[in-house]
């Protein structure tokens, strides 16, 4: 019997990928399946700088044009549940291709949108376009590459989500200053159109990966699926606009976070007692797969959180612009983008528990450092902080998706490789959304307690009253006023102290949320990649 029978009947997932070759290089097919994937993946943050010019060219308020960053995580929350059924049933190089080719067109109308209504529009339509371009990438370079070479591949993917949403503001920010805010979406044309021609020629399905046919391939769950996709719809808005309408203060909110739970619990719960689930949960018996997910999540909370802050605090109290604030964070890009080849070559002789492990250690150390900075630490300390965290994330991100697919079937990689993309951004909305509510509070709060030593009583504050006094008499000799404008200067230094001492809370929790993932790694089985058949697990 042929070895794509055996496939057909069940064989383990590694004897159907031996006897699959892809048709080209697997290098060839890596650039071609991340070319536009990432541009989707770069458009989460890329258009972040550019809101003010946005607003202002299109008549719109700062918060109103908040829509165009929310309405694309939504609509990718809501697409990615459908990602690995669609495959299914259209193929996955078709539904690929088809992705490619809606992302190319709606970017064309975000950069042609006459005003603030129609680009949130358009911007709905692109993320439901690319939504599922990040689990098809992976899914296609698991199966292209072979279990010994599948740490390249991963390094190849890896690239592609972790170094385009770091390098996403620095490049709009870029656009914006010296073109216009409409390029920071039609670069995305020519890349799109190449990626589309290039797809057509070099991407196949491998003959294991099972499609639906049949009077009711379009059959399933849809119910199931609905519920799942408005869960995580609502819950990315709630996580995106929580602290601007003032969490569950808010009708909007707590509307939200009420289906949240739920259209979760009860998407799930059909996931799994439906016949023809269109959400496989059950590929989460697989222990490594669970536990790769929880850790995704966390990942993706520290990442994007992490991303979210450092321009934050720069802007707000270093007085960095948005283009020098994107600087600090491009050499940690390098970093990774460097690193993560060589990681993806040492997965295959090294045990790539302990290469998380140390990545592990490694960011945890970035985040502590980054705890300790102050109002007046430079630009380099901020650059090699930021690089230390990418020698730690180039660590990680490789070796955890090679554990997380090594017992997965074949047929099974398309729903795997969708839940992986799920738990990532659940955990970079939930990490956004919680470090910025924190360092909000947080910052009244230690207010709060500086402003208790600051009073008439404390010498320390009289001390420091007379020193600006003294300094503003050399341009200004009325004493009532350079009283009041002290008083001014100090509430504002107080403010600026506050500010920064509620981002280094949540650098240091942070920091110690990624040390909980040890246990987690400790708890997976080794993945093996050194049999040419099929991957052995210890």
């Amino acid at each position: 019997m042929s070895d794509a029978a055996d496939c057909e009947k069940g064989a383990r997932p590694g004897k159907g990928h031996a006897a699959f070759h892809a048709p080209f290089n697997p290098w060839l097919i890596a650039v071609v399946a991340t070319m536009a994937t990432f541009m989707e993946v770069l458009d989460t943050s890329i258009a972040n700088v550019s809101l003010p010019h946005i607003a202002g060219n299109l008549g719109a308020s700062i918060n109103d044009s908040t829509w165009v960053l929310t309405s694309y995580l939504v609509a990718n929350a809501i697409v990615l549940p459908a990602s690995a059924w669609l495959s299914s049933v259209i193929g996955r190089r078709n539904y690929y291709m088809l992705s490619v080719a809606l992302f190319t067109i709606s970017s064309l109308l975000c950069g042609l949108a006459p005003n603030l209504e129609a680009l949130v529009g358009f911007r709905l339509l692109q993320g439901l376009a690319g939504g599922g371009l990040q689990p098809l990438t992976q899914a296609i370079l698991v199966d292209t590459f072979p279990p010994k070479m599948r740490g390249m591949g991963m390094a190849a993917f890896g690239l592609t989500v972790v170094v385009a949403p770091v390098i996403g503001p620095t490049l709009g920010g870029w656009i914006t200053d010296n073109y216009e805010w409409r390029w920071v979406f039609l670069i995305n044309i020519p890349v799109g159109v190449a990626a589309l021609w290039l797809s057509s020629r070099y991407i196949t399905d491998p003959p294991f990966l099972k499609r639906r046919t049949g009077n009711d391939r379009w059959g399933g769950d849809f119910l199931g699926l609905g519920l799942v996709a408005v869960g995580l719809a609502s819950m990315q808005m709630m996580l995106d606009l929580g602290e601007r309408e003032e969490w569950f203060a808010s009708n909007l909110i707590r509307t939200c976070a009420a289906l949240t739970v739920i259209c979760l619990v009860g998407g799930v719960y059909r996931a799994f007692v439906h016949r023809k689930p269109m959400i496989d949960f059950r590929v989460l018996r697989d222990r490594n797969l669970a536990l790769s997910c929880v850790y995704m999540a966390i990942f993706g909370g520290v990442l994007y959180g992490t991303t979210a802050l450092l321009p934050l605090m720069m802007q707000q109290l270093l007085g960095y612009t948005a283009q020098l604030s994107g600087l600090v964070l491009s050499p940690g890009g390098m970093v990774i983008a460097v690193l993560m080849p060589l990681v993806g070559w040492s997965v295959g002789k090294i045990d790539a528990r302990w290469m998380i492990l140390f990545g592990i250690v490694m960011v945890a150390l970035s985040l502590e450092w980054m705890a300790g900075f102050s109002l007046d630490v430079d630009f380099a300390t901020l650059v090699y902080a930021r690089m230390l965290q990418g020698f730690g994330l180039a660590f990680i991100f490789v070796p955890i998706n090679t554990i997380a697919y090594a017992t997965v079937d074949a047929d099974s990689r398309n729903a795997a490789s969708s839940l992986i993309s799920i738990a990532r951004n659940i955990g970079g909305s939930i990490g956004i959304g919680y470090t910025s509510t924190m360092v909000a509070r947080l910052a009244q709060t230690f207010r709060t307690h500086l402003t208790e030593h600051v009073g008439d009583t404390e010498p320390a504050a009289r001390a420091a009253l007379a020193a600006i006094e003294q300094q503003l008499r050399t341009v200004d000799a009325d004493p009532v006023r350079n009283e009041l404008l002290a008083r001014a200067m100090l509430s504002d230094s107080v403010d600026r102290q506050a500010t920064m001492l509620a981002y280094l809370d949540q650098f240091a929790f942070l920091g110690a949320a990624f040390l909980i993932l040890v246990p987690v790694v400790l708890l997976m089985r080794r993945a093996r990649t050194d049999h040419p058949a099929e991957l052995a697990i210890e």
